[in-house]
């Protein structure tokens, strides 16, 4: 393994290949000097020592091996401005790559990719991680999380070093690897948690009966539970992780997107406390497009926990009323509005209604001190042991705000008949429409309803019209993976010209720029829409949601070649056939960014920059299902032109 040994194709961790994309990468180590002079080197290099006797190595290959893995600890600390602590699991993270025998500049370039895309942030006692991954205990399994809270048992104290090494602390080589095969695969960093959750699930039972043992022995039990599991254990876990997997809010991962992968954005203050958060805390956008879905998939039976005046006043069409009030004012009656609601709930599933859903999700008027009763509500429902429990982020007035947004009254946008009204009054934000109206009311009223909610927004929250969408970076999955923590934030990418860079919140006044950029003629050219997915220079396709400064959408295709972006809008009246109306060049994007609570509204910002700064020469927005998937693609295949423009 001496430096400057030719790069041989990386080994496999077993028969399906090492997913980590580090095959000539280049040896990061080779402008380090390789001096080990960290304050806790010592302990590094005791605890390299103690590996490397475990593993058996002939004393010929000992010394090389040695100073190997203590160079990789100690460049990552260095480059990273990390302080070591035998805490971390690096040694046992290393151990499955160490028998991979590889040259040191790949046993380097794997580790960093592991940590860098599939160990979390704050990975360490009381990190969000776990608080994190209690949330998703107490969603799937309340009995189970229950136990472990009256136990004053928190997931760091035993899952620390299942998440620090991926299991290779307790599991065998060969379990180590397969389970990190299937794991890299799946391309999923969230992934770990599922195949952890199932790790408690199976010992359930186990856990549950040891009530009389004491807070220490239930730990070490915890800790030392995926140490039990063989290689033919491997293939059930992964089935029953991938169940588990699609029966989770998507929220989950697209709010807590940077706990993984290179990211500009930190942790925002209001956001990071999960520890005191109740329960999951799902979407609006998602509760929205969640029930629109076709088959299985997470669907959601919405709980107005509001008071009745506010409810009557406007809510979500397919919601169900609980007035929370009720749980002191009315205790019996309260119990009674319960059992109706589990009725309604059942009802709502076996006959298919769009309101149905298993997944149980409160919604609350958003203001902190009227949702405390709310809160009253969810408890008793956690502590009834009650699985899929969820609450609205931001509640009612976060979904007012996710419609003003996506300006409701559009035609085409899908939304308008989300919301009802049984209330004449329109004196205050939560109050908007007259007359009555339901699920079943024609299209004409619940427009003429939407419309008059709208109206309402507006005068609350300064002419949403006159703003277009705020910028606010991308929390499905990050557009900014790869790019480097000293690039500025809304800088020039590398400054060359043209820049790209990723964006934080912002507003603007759309006014003076007009989104469609593109001639009269442009626009009216028709082409074959199948004809020009199937062009073999289109890298890829993305069916979406062409959004106006009005609010009013199109269906349309955004099509990515190597250098260009196409936005194909359908001709409703000619199936099959599209105008472009948009064909721009990839090296004059300048930002991609999208509401974090609505991560599906992608906005496009084009220009170019000078002395003065970033001139923008057009706008464009669309509503992209699994915009995470696109976004990442776009912006892989715009890092591709600059570097070529680099060069």
């Amino acid at each position: 393994m001496a430096e400057g040994e030719e790069v041989q194709p990386l080994p496999t961790l077993s028969g399906d290949g090492i997913a980590l994309n580090v095959a000539g990468k280049g040896d990061s180590l080779a402008s380090w000097d390789g001096i080990l002079d960290l304050p806790e080197q010592n302990t590094i290099h005791k605890d390299c020592l103690e590996f490397i006797d475990q593993l058996s190595v002939p004393e010929e290959k000992a010394a090389q091996l040695l100073l190997d893995i203590e160079s990789v600890i100690t460049f990552y600390c260095k480059s990273r401005n990390i302080k070591y602590s035998t805490s971390l699991s690096w040694i046992h993270l290393l151990k499955p790559l160490v028998h991979l025998q590889l040259p040191r500049s790949d046993l380097y370039n794997c580790f960093y990719a592991i940590m860098n895309k599939y160990i979390p942030r704050d990975c360490s006692l009381k990190g969000r991680p776990f608080h994190l991954f209690r949330l998703l205990i107490q969603y799937h399994e309340p009995e189970l999380c229950s136990f472990l809270d009256t136990k004053k048992i928190t997931p760091d104290s035993y899952a620390l070093n299942w998440l620090g090494s991926l299991f290779a602390c307790y599991c065998s080589i060969e379990v180590t690897q397969a389970i990190w095969d299937g794991y890299l695969q799946q391309a999923d960093p969230f992934f770990i948690y599922f195949l952890m959750l199932i790790i408690l699930v199976n010992a359930k039972e186990v856990i549950l009966a040891q009530e009389s043992d004491s807070k220490e022995e239930v730990i070490q039990f915890l800790e030392n539970t995926p140490s039990s599991l063989n290689l033919e254990d491997i293939e059930d876990l992964f089935s029953l992780a991938q169940y588990y997997c699609s029966k989770t809010p998507a929220s989950f991962r697209k709010d807590n997107h940077h706990l993984f992968g290179s990211t500009l954005l930190g942790i925002k203050d209001d956001d990071a406390d999960l520890s005191q958060a109740l329960c999951m805390a799902i979407s609006v956008s998602e509760i929205l497009q969640a029930n629109q879905l076709q088959g299985e998939g997470v669907r959601f039976f919405v709980v107005d926990c509001r008071p009745a005046e506010q409810y009557n006043a406007g809510h979500l069409s397919t919601a169900f009323h609980l007035d929370s009030d009720l749980m002191l004012q009315n205790p019996s009656e309260f119990a009674q509005s319960v059992k109706s609601l589990l009725e309604a709930q059942k009802q709502s599933i076996e006959s298919g209604s769009i309101a149905g859903g298993e997944h149980l999700c409160f919604m609350g008027s958003g203001r902190e001190e009227e949702d405390m009763y709310m809160n009253m509500v969810l408890a008793h429902f956690l502590q009834k042991n009650k699985e899929y429990v969820s609450i609205a982020s931001g509640g009612f007035m976060a979904l007012q705000q996710h419609l003003a947004d996506i300006n409701v009254d559009g035609p085409e946008n899908g939304y308008g008949h989300w919301i009802a009204s049984t209330s004449g009054s329109r004196s205050s934000i939560n109050s908007s429409v007259d007359g009555e109206s339901s699920n079943g009311s024609n299209d004409r009223g619940m427009k003429s309803l939407v419309n008059k909610m709208t109206v309402a927004l507006k005068t609350k929250s300064v002419n949403v019209r006159e703003k277009v969408i705020s910028f606010i970076e991308n929390t499905s999955t990050p557009v900014d993976r790869h790019v480097s923590s000293s690039d500025r934030v809304g800088k020039p990418y590398r400054g060359v010209k043209p820049v790209f860079s990723i964006g934080d919140e912002e507003e603007y006044d759309t006014d003076e720029i007009d989104s469609s950029s593109m001639s009269d003629d442009d626009r009216k050219e028709i082409v074959n829409i199948q004809t020009w997915i199937n062009k073999p220079d289109i890298k890829h396709h993305f069916p979406c949601k062409e959004v106006k400064e009005s609010g009013h959408m199109f269906p349309s295709h955004l099509l990515v070649t190597a250098t260009h972006m196409y936005c194909l809008r359908e001709i409703l009246s000619r199936k099959g056939l599209a105008y472009i109306q948009s064909r721009q060049a990839l090296n004059s994007v300048v930002k991609i960014t999208s509401k974090k609570k609505h991560p599906e509204l992608i906005t496009f910002k084009y220009g170019n920059s000078s002395a003065s700064g970033i001139e923008i020469l057009a706008i464009e927005r669309y509503l992209i299902p699994n915009a995470g998937d696109a976004t990442r693609a776009i912006k892989q295949q715009i890092m591709k032109v600059l570097d070529a423009l680099e060069s």
